[in-house]
């Protein structure tokens, strides 16, 4: 016990001296396993099955170390954290709260006080910077206890590894060299290939792109040497914000000594198309793709580690960040800042000190943002992190505009003249349509070789695209999220393909090939919507510039057949106001900004719609936190879908042989079948199950949280596409109501 509890301190306290911490998380580490020095537990060692409560102890004796002034205040927030580090960060006052633990009696043996020496002096770190409302301060507070704990959760994960390792007499290679020394030979990889990009490249050099996407890039890196905190970088699409927002992170990173480069998107489809692009510059052995994984945890299960090789040591890194290029999903990154398990809050400690990069910044969850950009200030204030919001329709989120939680952003715009920018890069005209039907739609892409339809729902794609085949059309491909994710990969290549051989290619698709996705067609249809995602539709026309602007159109239209969700509904209504008011150019920034602001206002009562902000609360010398509440409201995701498992690829068959076989843990497993799962609702579950087309994955240890295909030849799962669930009424018979 005092090896590990010496183990974990020290390797907690490392992690925790990058935001000032060390000595709370090595206090928080120390005591964790208090509940361990007890005969209950030395008789598990001997073979009971008992429960113990293990984690109690060091939560009460944590408060009884006399620790005064603020050093109390981070005393409390580290017994939140070590009565949570196995089923999760607890709430003071609700839903078996930690208020009522802490009175319960726990005996533990005395011996524990001979063998390690707890001191709670000096806990608050000494620069951390407090906001001025009570509100606010709560947040950071329940921030830092969340911070102190993910350093907890990797000193014990960390020194349990090396405790396998040694009695195994393995090695688990999981360290890789500082950022601080790879960035000299980053620099040259990168300087290397935008060389070379820009002599491959689709836009010949010395062309007005070439030298635009060129100056916008010099521009980008030379404020690299600026003070840290947050920029924004607004570039319309065609403009290389990619690329520049590497090269910014990478100087910025070298010039302030940062640890770690974290870039952000919204779809895995960016995701994969960025992390591609970056290990193409920086090397693939550098840069870990963590999407946003299907959730498993089994709070009380020791994990077991063996000999890795280098694709096991990135998926192990995944678990808390350690590589020094991150790739990953807003889900990922977003609710882990809001967690209170032990899993998604290990990682949180390898955002200190590193360089964000949020790609698609319009997309920044609404229902959640005025948490979110707590969050962020949190980030930059208190944790050295610099952030770069990059987007061709940057969101009013300066506190000027948004006043009631809004971003310190004037001046700190990294792309030279974004109004100008737009000018030079108006790619396409903006047509209003109207109501059109779906055979106005087929008729309209019969005459275009090359077009891109995008509408609102997963229903409408499918209805379309299946009364396109029957009028013949050629070239004729269905892009929805019925496709698992390496299916859509494989499509999106093909899409590539077909448009650069000049081939007919006719995408139907939803609005996952709206932001950021690398697809340039001569004329793109958008079902009504707002104007960032309309703007960001507009982006997948006329890419390279090929054709002139007056003959590439963006067509907007109101579906005559499916109805418009509520809520796209009400955008596309700020949408024509906005329209209407900068008739010239509705994709400028001043629009974008004015949408955004218009947007904002009407919802302000929903920018915090369960009131997360509030479930922190100091009470006097009571911290009043409901940890476990706002992880269980801050999801991104629709809660209400299921995955369902396509398994129909070798490599999807051998993980749910994993999955099924007890003796493996299923995080690994989990972690592939991401790849090959789609989400569906419940009620559509039920039906493809009751048809004899899916399965529960192991249902006696599992419950019925995964699903999977039964039948590979006839199942559910169609080549053209994917997961069909409508085609359950056929197969139970004419009584199944939908």
């Amino acid at each position: 016990m005092k090896d590990h509890l010496l183990g974990a301190a020290t390797r907690a306290q490392e992690v925790g001296q990058e935001f000032g911490a060390g000595r709370a998380a090595f206090l928080a580490a120390l005591l964790h396993d208090l509940g361990k020095y007890s005969s209950a537990f030395q008789k598990r060692l001997t073979g009971t099955k008992d429960k113990v409560d293990h984690s109690t102890a060091g939560a009460q004796e944590v408060l009884n170390l006399n620790a005064t002034g603020l050093d109390r205040h981070v005393a409390q927030l580290i017994a939140f954290g070590i009565a949570g580090h196995h089923a999760g960060l607890p709430n003071w006052s609700e839903d078996s709260p930690l208020s009522v633990r802490l009175t319960k009696s726990v005996p533990v043996d005395e011996v524990w006080k001979q063998e390690i020496k707890p001191d709670a002096s000096a806990l608050m770190p000494p620069s951390f910077i407090w906001e001025r409302k009570a509100k606010d301060c709560a947040f950071q507070s329940a921030f830092l206890g969340r911070m102190i704990f993910s350093c907890l959760i990797d000193g014990d994960h960390r020194d349990t590894e090396a405790y396998f390792d040694e009695i195994k007499g393995t090695s688990t290679p999981r360290e890789w060299d500082s950022l601080e020394v790879l960035i000299p030979s980053l620099a040259l990889r990168f300087e290397s290939y935008v060389k070379t990009l820009a002599s491959t490249s689709t836009s010949k050099l010395g062309s007005p792109l070439h030298l635009l996407r060129q100056t916008i890039l010099s521009s980008v890196r030379a404020q690299s040497s600026n003070d840290k905190g947050f920029f924004t970088l607004t570039v319309p699409t065609g403009g290389g914000k990619t690329i520049a927002s590497l090269g910014f992170a990478l100087d910025h990173a070298q010039k302030h000594g940062l640890k770690r480069i974290i870039y952000v998107a919204p779809f895995t489809s960016i995701i994969d198309q960025t992390a591609r692009v970056f290990r193409d510059i920086l090397g693939g052995d550098l840069v870990l793709e963590h999407h946003s994984a299907i959730d498993f945890e089994k709070g009380d299960q020791e994990a077991e580690f063996r000999e890795l090789d280098d694709e096991a040591k990135l998926r192990l890194a995944m678990d808390d960040w350690a590589a020094p290029v991150i790739v990953t999903t807003s889900v990922q990154f977003f609710e882990s800042l809001f967690a209170n398990r032990p899993s998604k809050c290990r990682k949180l400690q390898a955002i200190a000190n590193s360089v964000i990069i949020i790609d698609e910044a319009q997309t920044l969850p609404r229902p959640f943002l005025l948490p979110t950009l707590a969050a962020l200030r949190e980030l930059v204030k208190n944790y050295g992190v610099s952030i770069v919001l990059s987007t061709a329709t940057q969101p009013a989120l300066d506190e000027n505009d948004l006043t009631n939680g809004g971003l310190p952003l004037q001046g700190r715009e990294l792309a030279p003249d974004p109004a100008n920018l737009a000018i030079k890069l108006k790619r396409t005209t903006l047509k209003r349509a109207g109501v059109l039907t779906d055979a106005q739609l087929i008729e309209s892409l019969h005459r275009q070789d090359q077009g891109l339809v995008i509408v609102n729902t997963r229903r409408h794609a499918l209805s379309l695209y299946r009364a396109a085949s029957v009028a013949g059309l050629d070239g004729l491909i269905h892009l929805t999220t019925r496709q698992y994710p390496a299916h859509r990969q494989r499509i999106m290549a093909s899409i590539r393909q077909r448009l650069t051989d000049n081939l007919p290619c006719r995408v139907i698709a939803t609005s996952l090939v709206e932001a950021g996705v690398d697809l340039d067609f001569p004329a793109v249809w958008r079902a009504e919507a707002g104007l960032d995602q309309i703007a960001q539709a507009a982006g997948r026309c006329n890419r390279e510039g090929k054709l002139r602007t007056d003959e590439s159109f963006i067509t907007v239209f109101t579906p005559a057949e499916h109805k418009t969700p509520k809520d796209i509904k009400r955008l596309a209504q700020n949408f024509e106001t906005i329209v209407d008011e900068f008739p010239e150019d509705p994709f400028s920034p001043s629009a974008i900004r004015a949408y955004f602001k218009d947007v904002f206002w009407q919802t302000a009562d929903d920018l915090d719609r369960y009131k997360l902000l509030e479930k922190f609360v100091i009470n006097g010398s009571e911290l009043d936190y409901s940890y476990k509440t706002v992880a269980q409201h801050y999801r991104l995701i629709d809660d209400s879908q299921v995955p369902i498992f396509i398994v129909r690829e070798p490599e999807a068959i051998e993980a749910i042989a994993a999955l099924t076989d007890p003796s493996q843990r299923p995080g690994p497993a989990l972690r592939v079948l991401q790849r090959y799962t789609v989400q569906v609702y419940p009620k559509d579950r039920d039906l493809l199950y009751l048809a004899g087309k899916i399965a529960p994955v192991q249902s006696e240890r599992l419950g019925d949280r995964f699903w999977r295909t039964c039948d590979l030849d006839s199942g559910p799962y169609d080549d053209q596409v994917g997961l069909v669930w409508e085609k359950a009424d056929e197969l139970l018979g004419d009584n199944c109501q939908f």
